[in-house]
């Protein structure tokens, strides 16, 4: 039985929709072939599994001083 389960989102910085999908689908295949269960969705895609090996396969920004906040990231779009 999986001990976690993770959502992650893949958010490219592109304008070509081919070349976005193209990205997406590589993270997607990556993800694949880490051996752990995952389902696609079309906002999500989420893995289970050992926390350990989820942990690896996501990336997660951390910094002591601290990170730009949602509110910065997003503050043009609303």
């Amino acid at each position: 039985m999986p001990k976690a389960s993770v959502a992650i989102q893949i958010l490219p910085k592109v304008k070509n929709k081919d070349k976005l999908l193209i990205i997406i689908d590589e993270a997607i295949s990556f993800i694949k072939k880490q051996g752990v269960t995952c389902e696609v969705g079309p906002m999500e895609t989420t893995m289970e599994g050992e926390l350990d090996q989820l942990l690896e396969i996501v990336k997660i920004i951390y910094s002591p001083k601290g990170v730009m906040t949602i509110r910065e990231k997003v503050a043009k779009h609303r």
